[in-house]
């Protein structure tokens, strides 16, 4: 999802902007404190979430609001509290009381995803032994025994199975939560891989057919213990 940042305060902005490089379903389209020049943005590209500060010096969050129109995700930004209320009587996403953390980012930005991407919240069915993925506009029955790994990449997640590379619009986080702890691990901020495909382990290099995957320094340890080893 393509995003734009507005707000009065340089560093909110760089802030909400290394939020957004963090997200792997995000991608920073627009950032500045300048109100006018985001609208200008705004009404000739494409955009689906707005982060949008309540109170600047030349524009109010609400006047921009009025202004572009259009159905965005807004998610606005305040200093003050008493601008929630009233946010919420324009149907905004949320709204992030200043100073933002992550984590609270990260729960405004999930409360996009199903009205965004409805079918995209729902691509993951549980079987006892498959899941269902959306892939293109088809749901894909996948066998948990045919998966390898599954890769975030930036705007999307690759899941590599014995035949094929799935391409789904899905939260690798999401993903982690879904699948079997029993069969599936974390091992990197980027992967996620089927305990029972590892070939080889390698100082910090997981084998998996013919793919090398990375360990993530984060994740090594509790790797290590999964497998029964205290090193590499």
């Amino acid at each position: 999802m393509k995003c734009v940042i507005i707000d009065d305060e340089p560093l909110a902005v760089e802030l909400l902007s290394k939020y957004v490089g963090d997200q792997e379903s995000l991608t920073l389209a627009f950032a500045t404190t300048n109100p006018f020049e985001a609208i200008r943005f705004i009404q000739k590209n494409e955009v689906d979430i707005i982060f949008l500060d309540m109170q600047m010096p030349e524009l109010t969050g609400m006047q921009v609001l009025k202004i572009i129109g259009g159905d965005y995700h807004i998610i606005f930004t305040t200093a003050y509290t008493d601008y929630a209320l009233d946010g919420y009587e324009y149907n905004i996403t949320d709204y992030l009381l200043k100073p933002i953390t992550y984590e609270r980012f990260e729960k405004a930005v999930q409360k996009t995803i199903p009205a965004h991407h409805p079918a995209a919240a729902k691509s993951i069915l549980n079987g006892d032994d498959f899941i269902f993925i959306k892939a293109d506009s088809r749901m894909i029955k996948v066998s948990l025994t045919d998966i390898f790994f599954i890769e975030g990449l930036k705007d999307y997640v690759s899941i590599r199975t014995a035949t094929e590379k799935l391409i789904t619009l899905q939260n690798l986080k999401t993903l982690e939560q879904e699948l079997p702890a029993r069969q599936f691990l974390r091992v990197h901020k980027s992967y996620i891989i089927a305990l029972g495909r590892i070939d080889v382990v390698e100082r910090n290099r997981i084998f998996i057919g013919a793919y090398s995957i990375p360990i993530g320094e984060t994740y090594r340890d509790a790797f290590l213990k999964r497998i029964g080893g205290n090193k590499i």
